[in-house]
């Protein structure tokens, strides 16, 4: 009999990119849809992570100072059981700060 319990896994990232990095690790390795992946602020505030990346941090005049950088971003997933441990990993290699299941 095959396990078809549900598990969200849970993970932080310092940076937008990493995190866009994570959720397409999600959808082409693991096969994903994007509608099953969840992003937000860790925190209570707006963000787009705690450090310039991507084009904030390659503007011509050094990294922009309008990002909203107030914290970091959480990338959840409910996954099947059976394939956590493949994504934490693939949350690691993209990044991660901390990796949590519930």
């Amino acid at each position: 009999m095959s396990d078809d319990r549900t598990t969200t896994i849970s993970a932080t990232f310092e940076t937008r990119e990493t995190a866009d990095l994570a959720v397409e690790h999600l959808v082409q390795q693991h096969g994903i849809s994007r509608p099953d992946i969840f992003i937000r602020a860790a925190g209570d505030r707006n963000t787009a992570g705690a450090a310039p990346s991507g084009g904030d941090a390659s503007h011509e005049e050094g990294a922009r100072r309008d990002a909203p950088l107030a914290g970091e971003i959480e990338v959840s997933v409910d996954i099947a059981s059976s394939q956590a441990t493949a994504v934490e990993r693939s949350f690691a290699d993209a990044g991660a700060l901390r990796v949590s299941s519930r």
